[in-house]
């Protein structure tokens, strides 16, 4: 088994049990549990595969992965409370894992492909972070990988680094997989972001909760 492959089977891993446990605070049923944690371990690679042409209908050749993911979904949902706090405190590192593979083997894809730069650079990013969006979209939330943090960069620079052929032996890669996991836990830690812009008037949720405070105030003294 190549090395990768281990590395995608915890990533599958983390992944999955991230969408059921993201599924389970959103209070979904046992399906819905199933249902977010299999979007959010396979997702990527299906966005990827559409984008770059290679058949949808491979995902069904990976019995491991979905076997694992399935088994992984209903062990979070049995899993006792204290468990699953344990879990969420380490689930970064395993997720910084899942992101790191699921990207350079979204680009070396491309790459195998003889895609461009460009898309070798699309197949990472959404290899690596397809799934969360997704899982975030059903489950109602702001995709937190576009808004909150630096999550999305080290799949773009794990896609620049395939597609320039940096270093792309079995030795380089590693090395490529460790400063992805070691970046990604350093953004986490430092609480990095990328520079953004708010369209939204400054003071404006003041505003409306003085108003309704205020509106609230009236409607005592009337009563």
């Amino acid at each position: 088994m190549h090395v990768f492959d281990i590395f995608s089977i915890i990533g599958t891993i983390a992944f999955a049990m991230s969408g059921a446990f993201v599924a389970m605070e959103e209070d979904y049923d046992i399906l819905g549990v199933i249902v977010l944690g299999l979007v959010t371990a396979f997702g990527g690679g299906v966005i990827r595969n559409v984008l770059i042409g290679v058949p949808v209908t491979t995902l069904w050749t990976q019995h491991l992965l979905i076997t694992l993911a399935v088994i992984s979904i209903l062990i979070a949902f049995v899993l006792p409370m204290r468990w699953i706090q344990h879990w969420k405190r380490t689930e970064v590192f395993f997720d910084a894992i899942g992101l790191s593979a699921f990207a350079i083997q979204g680009a070396l894809y491309a790459v195998d492909m003889k895609h461009p730069l460009n898309a070798i650079i699309v197949a990472a990013v959404m290899t690596g972070i397809g799934g969360g969006i997704i899982r975030d979209l059903l489950a109602g939330r702001k995709p937190l990988v576009l808004r909150d943090e630096i999550y999305a960069v080290w799949a773009m620079v794990a896609g620049l680094w395939v597609g320039l052929n940096v270093s792309n032996t079995t030795i380089g890669l590693l090395c490529l997989f460790v400063l992805v996991v070691v970046f990604r836990m350093l953004s986490v830690y430092y609480k990095w972001k990328l520079p953004h812009r708010t369209l939204r008037p400054v003071g404006a949720g003041n505003v409306t909760a003085s108003h309704n405070i205020g509106s609230n105030q009236n409607h005592d003294v009337h009563l």
